[in-house]
């Protein structure tokens, strides 16, 4: 009798246990956003970044939590992210912070600068270094909350329709490139023009530009670049592990319950470990193939590179004279850059440099017959 009457109450137990779970969720909202992107579709890595995202979203809330990722254009041309989160247009988006270079350079230090931080660094900056909250400090007064959500690693120098041998070489050039960079370039008689992703071949086909960078070799080789640019320079000094960000509207942040913030902030996370991953396994397969269409690989001299240092240097101590946040930022960042840049030439730069040495030299011995 004992037995039966437990059972029962097991029976009833269990029951309630299976009707408990869903009445949970049926607590959440429903939450519905769009995200737009600076990138165009064909671009799987870049644009797999936000849909990544939202994919994952949606599996952790059980459908509950939405996002609808649309590309650069279909709701706004891709340099115009920020604006669209900013107003409310929608409620997130998918960019490279340094695009809006031209508000305030400020921007730059959540994407990219000249010669900065590697990928590795420029996550150790953000998560352990004090650089999410100096720079969601700054985002506060657009209106908006950047999430880290992507990084590409260092890039490349770009495509150019001559060979680029000395500094005089750059005088004149319109070059496609964004940021800070641009305005590094222009020390040195750059004409530097910011296009978006999708507009860069046309414009490089008809000369209207004579050079454009974009990721490496396999996003660039996706846009066609090889085919009316034949000189590929590496490395691209102003990226080395440029971010990318997910840019929410504040408003539409602080409604979101707790634990919908969590997911989506675990969410661009991975996103930003898959797209440097992904990059990783893809481009060298993708330069082996531009080198066998006859992409001729070349490295910026190093007077080119040290004339870029210094002018990047002399603009960073002017800018940081005439733009008090910049300054906030770049007085804590350099001092982080510095000690990482000393780090890495112990362990990581000695493991490297070896490495690359080994492989060559197995490549030139003979084989064995």
């Amino acid at each position: 009798m004992k037995r039966r009457a437990f059972l029962k109450k097991a029976a009833v137990g269990l029951a309630a246990g299976t009707i408990a779970a869903p009445a949970i969720a049926q607590t959440q909202p429903t939450v519905n956003w769009r995200l737009t992107a600076s990138w165009p579709k064909s671009l799987d890595t870049l644009f797999g970044g936000p849909e990544l995202i939202a994919k994952r979203v949606a599996a952790a809330t059980g459908g509950k939590f939405n996002i609808k990722v649309f590309a650069a254009g279909e709701i706004v041309p891709g340099l115009q992210v920020l604006d669209a989160v900013q107003n409310g247009t929608v409620e997130c988006g998918h960019t490279a912070p340094y695009y809006y270079f031209g508000k305030d350079p400020t921007f730059a230090f959540s994407c990219a600068i000249p010669f900065g931080l590697n990928a590795r660094q420029q996550f150790a900056w953000m998560y352990h270094g004090g650089g999410l909250e100096l720079m969601r400090e700054f985002f506060k007064d657009y209106n908006v909350i950047n999430i880290p959500a992507g990084n590409t690693g260092c890039q490349m120098g770009g495509w150019f329709r001559k060979e680029i041998r000395t500094v005089a070489d750059l005088k004149g050039l319109k070059f496609r490139i964004g940021g800070f960079a641009g305005a590094v370039l222009t020390k040195l008689g750059v004409v530097p023009q910011q296009i978006a992703g999708g507009d860069i071949y046309p414009a490089l086909e008809k000369g209207t530009i004579d050079a454009a960078e974009w990721v490496g070799p396999y996003d660039d080789e996706k846009l066609g670049f090889y085919k009316v640019a034949k000189y590929y320079y590496y490395p691209g000094w102003w990226e080395g592990g440029p971010e990318l960000d997910l840019l929410v509207n504040m408003k539409a942040w602080e409604a979101l319950p707790a634990d919908y913030k969590a997911i989506l902030e675990a969410a661009c996370a991975e996103a930003q470990i898959d797209m440097t991953a992904k990059y990783d396994a893809a481009n060298p397969a993708a330069l082996k193939r531009l080198i066998g269409n006859g992409v001729k690989l070349l490295p910026f001299s190093n007077d080119i590179m040290a004339a870029c240092y210094k002018a990047a240097n002399e603009l960073y101590e002017e800018t940081s004279a005439k733009n008090p946040k910049f300054k906030k930022v770049y007085d804590a960042w350099s001092k982080f850059r510095n000690d990482q840049v000393q780090w890495f030439s112990i362990a990581e730069n000695r493991f490297d440099n070896f490495m690359i040495a080994a492989q060559r030299l197995s490549q030139r011995a003979p084989k064995k017959k």
